[in-house]
């Protein structure tokens, strides 16, 4: 999740080969709602995980990690 807008998101979505789409958060509510970002002018969202069941419960919070590792560490995990 990212504040850049979807064409901003596609464009470094494809400049790293993601295959994947990024989550747009241009009004910062879901930033703010997970505590990845204070209120206030902030550009950019803190590296916070949050790890959502099927059910739709937070499962694992963490309020910050490496975003080379973290992918490859909650995979293992789960």
């Amino acid at each position: 999740m990212s504040f850049d807008t979807p064409a901003e998101n596609k464009a470094f979505a494809e400049k790293f080969s993601f295959n994947f789409p990024l989550i747009c958060d241009t009004d910062r509510k879901m930033g703010l709602d997970y505590g990845a970002t204070d209120p206030g002018s902030t550009s950019n969202a803190r590296r916070a995980a949050v790890v959502i069941d099927p059910q739709g419960k937070v499962k694992e919070y963490l309020p910050k990690v490496d975003a080379s590792t973290y992918p490859q560490d909650v995979l293992k995990r789960i």
